[in-house]
């Protein structure tokens, strides 16, 4: 039996994917809440994902989505990932900008604790793909499209996308 390069890039990645969902849910957690989402998405839902990348472009005019749409046109997959933020009920914190969580509820504010888990989560996912040497990327840009088309189908307050590539040459470098 021969397996070509494709198929063997294209498993790899999915096998990629999978260990960047598993180490952003194992990075750390403010007060060890786990309020993370994550999944992969491919074929005809980044193929939305791509649509509303570009609507958002249009109707905004911040080209930045429509640069990441072809991005993740390029992509094998993606991976999203998501945020339930809520308070944390860290006493005498504030980061938030108000005097205690209470108030950050009563405002709807969001808790930079619980925003801040996404980021080292995020890390985490992506510090898997620079280890296997796959091409990736933190896109808010994406997120913003993903919470449009209410992908997660949870009360996620923030989000972003990473788009995964195995090519000759990162198709994220030069930001398309």
């Amino acid at each position: 039996m021969i397996t070509k390069s494709k198929e063997i890039e294209e498993r790899a990645i999915e096998r990629v994917a999978d260990s960047m969902c598993v180490a952003a849910r194992t990075a750390p957690k403010g007060k060890g809440f786990d309020n993370l989402v994550t999944m992969t998405v491919k074929g005809g839902v980044k193929n939305q994902l791509v649509d509303e990348m570009r609507r958002i472009a249009r109707t905004s005019g911040v080209q930045f989505f429509d640069r990441d749409a072809t991005c993740v046109e390029k992509a094998s997959l993606v991976v999203l990932m998501g945020q339930k933020v809520v308070p944390m009920g860290v006493p005498n914190c504030g980061y938030c900008g108000f005097a205690n969580c209470a108030e950050n509820t009563k405002e709807n504010g969001l808790c930079s604790i619980s925003i801040g888990d996404l980021g080292i989560a995020l890390g985490s996912a992506v510090s898997v793909a620079a280890h296997q040497h796959v091409d990736n990327r933190i896109m808010f840009s994406i997120g913003r499209a993903a919470l449009n088309l209410d992908l997660f189908n949870e009360k996620i307050s923030i989000a972003y996308g990473i788009p995964l590539s195995v090519s000759g040459k990162s198709p994220f470098h030069d930001r398309c």
